[in-house]
C-alpha cells in the first residue's frame, strides 16, 4: 500500500468523480485510476460503485476513508515538524481578496515566493462573504476583506483601512445641494452599489434595515469605478468609500450619510486561535509586516 494511492482513494472520495480528482493531485486519470485498482486488489475490495454518474463509496470505502485520512495527516504532520526544526519552509498557502484594494499583494507574494519557492501560493478572488466562508473553512490561511465594526466570530483582524460610507451623485442632481443626509432621505433614492456579498453592500443593507427600509437598488458593478461613472450620468446616488469619492470630486459630490453613520473597514483576517502550517504563519507574519501602518491594529473576536 503506497501514500500516493491513499492520496488518490481521498481526492476521489471527495470529489466523487476520477477526472477531477486527477486534477487536484496533478496526475492524468488514467495513472489514478489505475492506482485505484492496485489499492482494491490489494484490499480484496472495492473501495467504489463506478455503476452511476457519480462515483460513490462502498461500505467498505467508507469504512477505509478515515483510516486513508489519518495517514495522510500523520505523515503531513511528521513533515511539519522535521521543516519547523530545519526552518525548511514548504507545502501550500492559501491567500483571498475582494476584488477592489489598495494593497501591494503581487509585491507581497512575490517577495515571498522568492525567500520560499518550495511553497505553492495560491490567490483566490471573490467577494467579502465567499472569503470569510473560505477562512472558517480552512481553505483560506489569509484574506483581505471588507467587514463591519466587528471582528466576525473566530477570526482576528489587522486593519488596513477605516473610511466613513458616502452617497456620491452627480454635481447637477438633486440631492447635490445637500453635504449631510440621514440614510432615511435615500429611501426613494435609485441607489448604485457594488454587489450583494461584498463588505460595503451589507453595510448599507444593515443600516437600511435598522431604518427600517429596504432600499431602491437601481444598478450594481463590481467595481467602484464603474458605481462612480454611473451616478457621474446622472443615474442614482453612489455608496463609496469616502476617500474613493473625494477623489472623483470633478465629477461627483460627496454626501455623508449620517445618522446612521456607515464605514468601511478593510481588514487582513485570519482564523484567530489556531496555529496554521509553517508556511501559512510565515505569509501572515510577512502581510501583517507589509501592512502595518499609522492606523493598523488588530482586533480579536470576543470569547
Amino acid at each position: 500500500m503506497e501514500l500516493r494511492q491513499l492520496q488518490y482513494f481521498v481526492a476521489v472520495a471527495e470529489e466523487r468523480n476520477f477526472t477531477r480528482a486527477a486534477e487536484q493531485v496533478h496526475v492524468a486519470q488514467p495513472g489514478v485510476s489505475a492506482q485505484i485498482r492496485r489499492l482494491e486488489r490489494e484490499l480484496g475490495q472495492e473501495l467504489f460503485d463506478r455503476s452511476g454518474r457519480a462515483v460513490q463509496l462502498t461500505e467498505v470505502g467508507e469504512a477505509v476513508l478515515p483510516y486513508a485520512r489519518a495517514a495522510l495527516a500523520a505523515v503531513a504532520g511528521a513533515r511539519q515538524a522535521v521543516d519547523e526544526l530545519t526552518g525548511l519552509l514548504r507545502g501550500r498557502v492559501a491567500i483571498g481578496m475582494v476584488t477592489s484594494h489598495n494593497v501591494d499583494l503581487p509585491g507581497l507574494l512575490a517577495g515571498f515566493n522568492q525567500d520560499h519557492p518550495a511553497v505553492e501560493i495560491t490567490l483566490r478572488e471573490g467577494d467579502s462573504a465567499d472569503l470569510l466562508d473560505g477562512l472558517h473553512s480552512g481553505s483560506l490561511d489569509l484574506a483581505i476583506v471588507s467587514v463591519g465594526p466587528d471582528a466576525p466570530e473566530g477570526l482576528a483582524l489587522q486593519v488596513i483601512d477605516d473610511q466613513p460610507l458616502v452617497a456620491a451623485v452627480s454635481h447637477g442632481h438633486e440631492l447635490a445641494r445637500h453635504t449631510v443626509l440621514p440614510l432615511t432621505a435615500l429611501r426613494d433614492v435609485p441607489l448604485i452599489s457594488l454587489p450583494n456579498g461584498t463588505g460595503l453592500r451589507t453595510r448599507l443593507m444593515e443600516g437600511c434595515a435598522t431604518a427600517g427600509f429596504a432600499p431602491r437598488i437601481a444598478f450594481e458593478a463590481s467595481d467602484p469605478v464603474m458605481l462612480a461613472q454611473l451616478a457621474a450620468r446622472g443615474l442614482g446616488a453612489a455608496i463609496l468609500p469616502g476617500g474613493y469619492a473625494a477623489a472623483c470630486a470633478d465629477r461627483l459630490h460627496s454626501i455623508t450619510i449620517d445618522p446612521p453613520a456607515l464605514r468601511g473597514r478593510l481588514v487582513l483576517a485570519w482564523r484567530a486561535g489556531r496555529p496554521g502550517s509553517p508556511a501559512g504563519r510565515a505569509l501572515l507574519t510577512r502581510a501583517r509586516a507589509a501592512l502595518r501602518g499609522a492606523g493598523a491594529r488588530t482586533e480579536l473576536p470576543p470569547n
